[in-house]
């Protein structure tokens, strides 16, 4: 039901295409530091980026890559490792002159290594919700969103993040993801063309 509500929202917006709003470009790069603050505390970097294919469209896909405090177990210490990846369609509609709505849907997959033992955990993101540019040099985003997976239940989450941009093609930015017990953050610098 969830996924048809979304589809059938970006579907009834398509006739209404306009390219994206003014300050605001899907075209970047970036990386940095990122942090999960779960069950356990994993520190690591990610490195992100999206591509405009159309005036309405964009893809995306990221990788990050964490690893835990030690954890000791009677069989020995050991490091956690979380590696994580998505790939995916955005759509973006122009809503006010600085102002996109956005709605994505994209393929997850995450795996976990603890004491040589690897986890799998394949699963789909969607997302909806506004970005603007909030002058010449700061914009910002808040987005809703549910996951699901093979091997897990769904959750819905929020997502919050800003961009000071330095000049036109550089900037600094961050991303802040709250789920259910679990919070992910993100902060590094963002190259635009």
């Amino acid at each position: 039901m969830k996924r048809s509500l979304l589809a059938l929202t970006l579907l009834a917006a398509l006739p209404f295409a306009a390219s994206a709003a003014d300050g605001l470009s899907y075209n970047y790069v970036q990386g940095g530091y990122t942090h999960v603050n779960s069950d356990i505390n994993a520190n690591g970097w990610a490195i992100d980026g999206s591509a405009a294919i159309a005036p309405n469209f964009h893809v995306f896909g990221g990788y990050n890559t964490v690893k835990a405090d030690t954890i000791v177990l009677p069989a020995g210490s050991y490091k956690p490792k979380l590696d994580q990846w998505k790939l995916g369609v955005g759509y973006n509609h122009a809503i006010a002159t600085n102002t996109d709505f956005v709605g994505t849907l994209a393929y997850q997959k995450a795996e976990a290594k603890l004491a040589g033992v690897n986890a799998n955990v394949d699963g789909y993101a969607a997302e909806a919700g506004v970005r603007s540019a909030l002058g010449s040099r700061v914009e910002g985003y808040a987005m809703a969103g549910y996951e699901d997976g093979n091997d897990f239940d769904g959750d819905f989450y929020g997502r919050l993040g800003a961009q000071v941009k330095f000049n036109q093609n550089w900037g600094l930015s961050g991303d802040v993801k709250f789920a259910d017990n679990d919070t992910q953050w993100f902060v590094g610098p963002r190259f635009t063309w």
